[in-house]
């Protein structure tokens, strides 16, 4: 078996800090183990851990419950949200597991998948694809019921990372570089031009520019959907990059020994933003409303966005006069769309995103800001097509706008 993707898995030793401290990285809780991910629902936070199964946090990762029942394989890798349904991935043969309830109970949904051995979940719209060690990719049109293997083209069969944007489904393998499919998997194509380490652990999009980790050739840009890549390193004093984390215009890789870096410049340069963090093994990266979650091999840390990458302002000489919040753009928009406002005066500003039933599915932003324009990019990448709301209210004015996800 070739080397398999480490996955930052979280087994909550339930150690918590409830200090805060200034500008610099909070260790959240302990854990045990190498693991993955986060997925969010609302204000629902889910991690899965190796040998602990799926916990959830409802206040940002500040405490944690576990979430396991069903679960017959506790080495939870991958979690996606699509709409009300949680699928959790499992990487010692437990294959993809269903829950319906946060959490609260989950349910095997296994039938035709004949590699059990997950490593990555992503979701588009009806369609959940699973990639799988060793078994390449499958897909799934009814929420897990039934599997079908979608290959044809796809030389390496380990699939690290899937990652979907509008129609594109990328696929980074684990030696043959980064495959993509315009048909949901049903024939793919590589797309690896430029790249010159072709163990791929990480892909991440911003806007129309696409991001691939690897290991020993640090991050590679393709701006045209991967016909060609080029290195964008200066200042990435560590090639092995294993997470990659987009926020609006703010790009951060995890580091095999060197911490997170940040590059606000689509990679152009990179500096390190490691204040606090104790372990610089950092083998996940999460945006989870106004934080970055680091995952590492022993511990989990939490850091305020707005402490290594501010937004956007206007000079002080051109403030604005009035509150007000204005269109997202593009809209409709699959599956990011950039959403600004602007204050006259200092406030505390939340913006949140409702669904067509009003039940909140995002906050984008709740913070201080001084007078100034702002904007702020929201993915909606695990949630489904339809209509949704987003409200901004900072001090006593409050509007809320329409914006149209469509996948």
């Amino acid at each position: 078996m070739k080397n398999i993707f480490r996955f930052l898995f979280v087994v909550v030793c339930l150690f918590t800090t409830t200090v805060p401290l200034h500008a610099q990285w909070v260790k959240i809780i302990n854990i045990n183990g190498l693991g993955t991910g986060f997925a969010v629902s609302g204000t629902n936070l889910f991690a899965g851990s190796y040998g602990g199964g799926v916990f959830l946090s409802t206040n940002n990762g500040t405490s944690w419950t576990a979430k396991s029942s069903g679960l017959t394989d506790s080495s939870v890798a991958p979690l996606v949200v699509s709409g009300t349904n949680l699928f959790a991935g499992t990487n010692k043969g437990g294959g993809v597991f269903l829950s319906t309830n946060n959490g609260t109970s989950w349910t095997a949904v296994n039938s035709g998948l004949t590699n059990l051995y997950i490593r990555t979940l992503a979701v588009s719209g009806t369609n959940l694809f699973a990639g799988t060690d060793g078994g390449g990719v499958f897909l799934s049109t009814n929420n897990g019921t039934s599997w079908s293997a979608v290959n044809t083209g796809l030389t390496d069969t380990y699939v690290n990372m899937l990652l979907i944007s509008g129609t594109n489904l990328f696929a980074g393998t684990d030696g043959d570089g980064v495959f993509l499919s315009t048909n949901n998997g049903t024939s793919w194509s590589a797309a690896n031009t430029g790249i010159t380490k072709e163990y791929i652990r990480a892909l991440a999009i911003s806007g129309t520019k696409l991001f691939a980790g690897t290991t020993g050739d640090g991050v590679f840009l393709s701006t045209n959907n991967g016909t060609s890549w080029t290195a964008v390193n200066t200042g990435l004093t560590n090639t092995y990059v294993w997470p990659l984390a987009v926020s609006g215009t703010n790009l951060f890789a995890g580091t095999d020994g060197n911490g997170v870096f940040l590059s606000t410049n689509n990679g152009t340069s990179w500096s390190t933003v490691n204040t606090g963090l104790g372990n610089t093994n950092v083998w996940s990266l999460a945006v989870v409303g106004t934080y970055l979650f680091a995952g590492t091999d022993t511990n989990i840390y939490r850091r305020p966005l707005s402490e290594m990458a501010t937004s956007v302002n206007r000079l002080p000489t051109d403030l604005p006069s009035h509150f007000s919040l204005d269109q997202n753009y593009p809209n409709p928009f699959n599956p990011s769309t950039t959403i600004s406002f602007s204050l006259p005066t200092k406030a505390f500003v939340s913006l949140k995103v409702y669904d067509a039933l009003g039940r909140e599915v995002s906050t984008v932003l709740s913070e201080e800001l001084v007078a100034g324009s702002y904007s702020r990019q929201w993915n909606a990448a695990s949630l489904p097509s339809g209509i949704y709301f987003y409200r901004l209210q900072a001090g006593s004015f409050t509007e809320t706008k329409k914006l149209v996800l469509l996948k």
